[in-house]
This record gives C-alpha cells, structure tokens and sequence, in this order.
C-alpha cells in the first residue's frame, strides 16, 4: 500500500511539473501576465499561480479553458516533444494517468482522468479515460466550457444533471451535450465508476502551436 501510495504521487509530481511549466512557458510566449491569463480564462490568479508552482493539477475542464487562450490542445501539457503527423499512436505505457489531485481546492471537480492521446498537438478532439469517486449529491460541483463532451460508460452507475435534466447512466450508456451547459457528474453506488469521454473544443487545429 506504502509503495503504491508513493507510485501515485511519484506520478502525480511529475504531472504537476509538466502542466506547470509549459502553462508558464506558454504564457510568457504570448506576454502575459498571471492577470492577464486570469482574464482571459476566468480562472483564479491564486489557482494559476498555484499550476505554474507545481502545486495543484487542473482539472480537465480548467486544461480546456487554457489550452484554448494558448492556442494548444491539452496534448501538449502532457509531452516534452510536439508531433504534427496526421496519423499519432499513443502507446499504453505512454499516457499520463493523474492518480488525484494533491493539494485539493474546495468547490474544485474532484476526479481520476487519463490523457489517451498525447502524440498529436493540433487536432478537436481531446480523449480521456475518467474514474469518478463516490459522492453525495451536495459534493456535486458543476463546470461549463466551449466545446462538446461525449461520454460512453465503462463500469458502474454514473448521475449527470445540469440545472433542468436529471439522467443515470449504466455500462453500455452513453451521452453527448453541448459543454457549454453548467453540468456535472457523480457517481452511485458502492465502487468508482469508470468512462470514456471524448470532448471537442472549437478552433483552427492548423493553427501554428507557439514552442
């Protein structure tokens, strides 16, 4: 248990480096300032300060948010290398598995995701593996974003509302909405549940990556 323990947040601080310096890196590419970033996002100064430190690890819908004022796709927080191939492999042993989150922000989405594809850096879709913990409907937090998420449910009992739509998913369940829909998930039942999320984000995947 001590070694798996210290496995994940082996992990989850190389995670932490890697989101945090090229979130820095790409700012200061595009001269701006934290405050700035922070306008343009309509996240924190205190959380993006906290990314750039290495001490927290985003949320996918916070990487989202980033990645389209930096003009990159959340492929490219997770690799050292950019690739433009119009064929990219991701290999198991490959993708970036953020275990939890360390230093947890309150009112933050709280969840286990995986970056499925980190070869290609220009491109709409971004897909994730994601585990949801087990919660109470008053630990529910809700995000929105531009963009479309779909979602396919692997294992266990999943519960999407948004502020008019109650719906429970089972394995083999899928869902597709407009992410700019204040929504959110938790999940039922006594184990995590398990989906593959697909989510698209409006832009110009030609568009020329800043490095």
């Amino acid at each position: 248990m001590n070694e798996l323990r210290e496995n994940e947040e082996q992990a989850n601080a190389v995670a932490a480096f890697m989101i945090g310096t090229q979130v820095r890196e790409l700012r200061e590419q595009n001269h701006y300032t934290i405050e700035d970033l922070a306008a343009k996002t309509g996240i924190e100064r205190q959380m993006l300060a906290r990314i750039e430190a290495h001490e927290f690890i985003p949320p996918i819908a916070t990487l989202i948010k980033l990645a389209g004022v930096l003009n990159v796709s959340v492929a490219w927080f997770f690799q050292d290398k950019t690739g433009s191939d119009k064929i990219a492999v991701t290999r198991r042993g490959e993708r970036v598995r953020i275990m939890r989150r360390p230093h947890h922000i309150e009112g933050e989405v709280e969840y286990i995701y995986e970056s499925l594809e980190i070869r290609k850096v220009q491109k709409h879709m971004e897909p994730f593996m994601v585990e949801f913990p087990v919660r109470d409907t008053s630990e529910m937090v809700f995000t929105c974003h531009e963009g479309e998420e779909f979602l396919y449910l692997l294992e266990g009992t999943l519960e999407f509302r948004s502020a008019d739509r109650v719906e429970i998913l089972n394995p083999g369940d899928s869902i597709y909405f407009e992410s700019h829909v204040d929504h959110g998930f938790r999940c039922l039942g006594g184990a995590p549940a398990k989906a593959l999320a697909v989510v698209w984000k409006p832009g110009n995947p030609d568009q020329p990556m800043l490095r």
